[in-house]
């Protein structure tokens, strides 16, 4: 009957997220700065003036315009991106769910500019805008991501461009746990992926942690023994940022220091902790997103009942 009544709960909710009105302007700084010469400067630091720092002076942005590797780049953009008209109905979607879960949120002014492949940068959120690094979404083969690790250049491609926009958001709302412990910090990366689920309602469960599908397949086949191996080793309470290190940052795999350690995805700390969390979601029906979230990491550990399936 819980589950009959979350199906049709869910149902609802979409329904009520399609009505809601979001209208985004996408600006195409790119196309702008690149497609014009050095005349178009004065309009554009009128009206992008935080795109331009006060410290460099016109030659600066002069000679961009005429760098070859910026051209190149340009064009790899224009290519990829012709046509946004996807790209803006994915965005507004996602906007219709972060608007229906957080209403006070406002939409913000969303800019479209190529950034040196900065993979480490590839959105900027805040409450009034929205910066997409275009050059770092044109697909995980992509030529000119030669050299960049395997493990980065999957998520260099236009499907994960929403999930991007999404870890933004979430680390603006579930600011870092005080609680250092492992158990804590798997928690409050579960409880971030958790709201990618309310939020990424049809992106598939691998795109959302950024997982390739035979490594979502090898989280779910060795989801017992990564537990195991946590629980002998008396991880669950260490303080040691090394463990954080092993198995919450990204990296081509996680840190076992055993023959498996190849075959396995990184950030299996985080997918653990989303498991933890749906735990607790699914043997505590009555209780909100909203609580949720709120709810100290240790206290929703002690309460999911965790069994790791075998």
């Amino acid at each position: 009957m819980f589950f009959l009544w979350g199906c049709l709960s869910e149902n609802q909710n979409e329904i009520e997220i399609e009505q809601i009105p979001v209208s985004l302007s996408f600006e195409r700084f790119d196309l702008e700065f690149y497609g014009n010469g050095p005349e178009i400067l004065p309009v554009l630091k009128l009206k992008y003036p935080f795109l331009f720092p006060s410290q460099f002076s016109d030659s600066v942005w002069i000679n961009r315009q005429k760098d070859s590797l910026q051209l190149l780049l340009q064009q790899a953009v224009k290519n990829q991106f012709k046509d946004i008209t996807t790209l803006e109905k994915e965005i507004s979607h996602l906007f219709k769910h972060i608007k229906y879960y957080f209403p006070d949120t406002p939409l913000p002014r969303i800019i479209t500019l190529t950034n040196n492949v900065d993979y480490q940068l590839k959105t900027v959120y805040t409450d009034s805008l929205l910066l997409l690094s275009l050059d770092t979404f044109l697909g995980a083969n992509h030529p000119l991501y030669e050299g960049i690790p395997n493990y980065i250049q999957k998520e260099l491609d236009p499907i994960y461009l929403p999930t991007q926009i999404v870890e933004k958001f979430t680390t603006s709302i579930l600011p870092p746990v005080e609680d250092r412990t492992f158990i804590a910090q798997m928690i409050y990366e579960g409880k971030k992926l958790y709201l990618f689920d309310l939020l990424l309602t049809h992106t598939p469960e691998h795109i959302k942690i950024g997982y390739a599908e035979k490594e979502l397949q090898w989280v779910n086949d060795n989801e017992q023994y990564i537990w195991q191996y946590f629980i002998e080793r008396q991880a669950l309470y260490k303080t040691d940022p090394d463990w954080v290190q092993r198995f919450i940052y990204p990296a081509p795999f996680s840190k076992f220091y055993l023959e498996l350690d190849t075959e396995s995805p990184g950030k299996v700390g985080r997918w653990i902790g989303w498991q933890i969390v749906k735990s607790y979601v699914a043997t505590h029906p009555e209780v909100t997103w909203e609580y949720v979230l709120q709810l100290p990491e240790q206290e929703l550990f002690t309460a999911s009942k965790y069994k790791p399936k075998r």
